[in-house]
């Protein structure tokens, strides 16, 4: 009996490290497959909330510092995509964006989290706002874990000088992706 237990847990402990790994994850409360008129841009002929959405990620690796997020459309018309929200230096002791987080005049980011420009050259979060009859743009959130607490940079830099620090100090990334077609009126 003694050895049928042991071998028991012993197949439940190698099936739970083959396929229940702890991977890092993001996932969002309100956000799901397709965003809404809450995430919607306010301006350029959208009429939206321009709502940051909920954000919470789990299981980050070792070594992570710091972490790093960003919203991207690659289906944006410019040849380059279009970069939404770039938000870096969040601590590693956090695991969660509330919603609306990205307003920067809301003040509710945790104090020295950095906000930086995006394509539309605000500060904070810019929701989706496609071009009318453009179809379907995919919204990709990345959140990144990152092997420096600071990056050393400022809220007036850059989507690509960001993109270029994370892409040097990045451990592993987490992504959610989200759809948005701008309705006709």
């Amino acid at each position: 009996m003694k050895r049928r237990n042991f071998m028991i847990a012993v197949i439940i402990a190698f099936t739970s490290s083959i396929f229940g790994q702890n991977t890092f994850t993001l996932s969002s409360n309100n956000l799901g497959g397709e965003a809404t008129i809450n995430e919607e841009f306010n301006g350029f002929g959208c009429t939206g909330k321009n709502q940051s959405p909920q954000l919470s990620w789990k299981n980050a690796p070792k070594g992570t510092k710091s972490f790093a997020i960003t919203m991207y459309d690659p289906d944006a018309p410019t040849g380059s995509g279009w970069w939404h929200w770039v938000v870096f230096d969040i601590p590693k002791n956090s695991t969660e964006l509330q919603s609306g987080a990205g307003n920067t005049a809301l003040n509710l980011m945790p104090k020295g989290i950095i906000q930086s420009i995006t394509d539309y050259g605000t500060q904070g979060y810019g929701g989706p706002c496609p071009p009318q009859g453009h179809g379907l743009h995919q919204y990709i959130i990345t959140i990144y874990a990152l092997k420096t607490d600071k990056l050393g940079l400022n809220a007036d830099t850059n989507p690509a000088v960001v993109g270029y620090y994370l892409w040097n100090n990045t451990i592993a990334k987490a992504s959610i992706v989200a759809y948005y077609q701008r309705k006709k009126v």
